[in-house]
């Protein structure tokens, strides 16, 4: 029997993540997800996969300690074990943080952090993982439409997400010889508690809305749903890419 592909997806509880996850699963892929704080949303969703028969395992994360990694990595080692094999196949760099302050009142404190979790994790985290990641398996790193399209108060947010959009071309040449393919996944304006819940407010909403082609702000659903077919053969000649699922945003 074949083994079924294994996915790692990092801030897998809430957002994003948890539907990437979630559509991953439904098409077959097995599922290790990380949580931080959602405990208990990573737990109901584990038990709706595995009781729909599919395979979802969570391990705790914080992704701005660094120094945590090694037991991190241990912990997916011994999941894989379980699992009957030494190897998963994708890697999807999801977790991550925003905040939205005008360039001028952002504090040292606040690009810090933003470094240490949109950035500094991905590279790190990444890094030691490749001895458990599959020769011609595959990294996506999730970035923002925010990168090519300006919206005051994202400075902070968006420079980390371009640099990390520069590390995956780098990721994809120097990973390549392993066939390890490695791409962008940017996402737009989104119905989600994400950067303290602004796209919670009815005035950021339309707003955004208007700048969006298609009329709408999106979905989680939106980016989860395309999320098996990047990672599958159909995207196989994707290599360095970056991905757009925004509606059409600020063109």
């Amino acid at each position: 029997m074949t083994q079924p592909k294994i996915a790692l997806v990092t801030g897998a509880s809430r957002g994003f993540g948890r539907s990437m996850a979630a559509h991953l699963t439904d098409s077959g892929v097995s599922v290790i997800g990380t949580y931080h704080r959602a405990r208990d949303e990573a737990d109901a969703l584990a038990a709706r996969v595995t009781g729909s028969g599919g395979r979802l395992t969570f391990l705790h994360l914080d992704a701005a300690r660094t120094e945590d990694f090694p037991a991190f990595v241990d912990g997916v080692a011994r999941v894989l074990r379980g699992w009957g094999t030494d190897r998963f196949d994708h890697l999807i760099n999801n977790a991550g943080i925003g905040a939205f302050t005008p360039y001028a009142e952002t504090s040292q404190e606040q690009f810090d952090e933003l470094v240490a979790v949109n950035l500094k994790a991905p590279y790190f985290l990444t890094q030691q993982l490749l001895p458990l990641l599959a020769d011609g398996g595959s990294v996506l790193n999730l970035s923002t439409a925010l990168t090519r399209a300006v919206v005051p108060g994202g400075s902070a947010y968006a420079a980390t997400k371009g640099a990390l959009e520069v590390l995956t071309r780098y990721q994809a040449v120097e990973l390549a010889e392993r066939g390890i393919r490695v791409n962008t996944l940017r996402g737009g304006a989104t119905d989600s508690d994400f950067g303290d819940g602004i796209m919670h407010t009815e005035a950021v909403r339309d707003v955004s809305a208007h700048s969006i082609a298609l009329g709408r702000i999106g979905t989680p659903d939106d980016l989860g749903a395309a999320v098996p077919s990047i990672l599958s053969a159909a995207f196989g000649w994707a290599n360095g890419s970056s991905i757009e699922l925004s509606g059409g945003q600020s063109l």
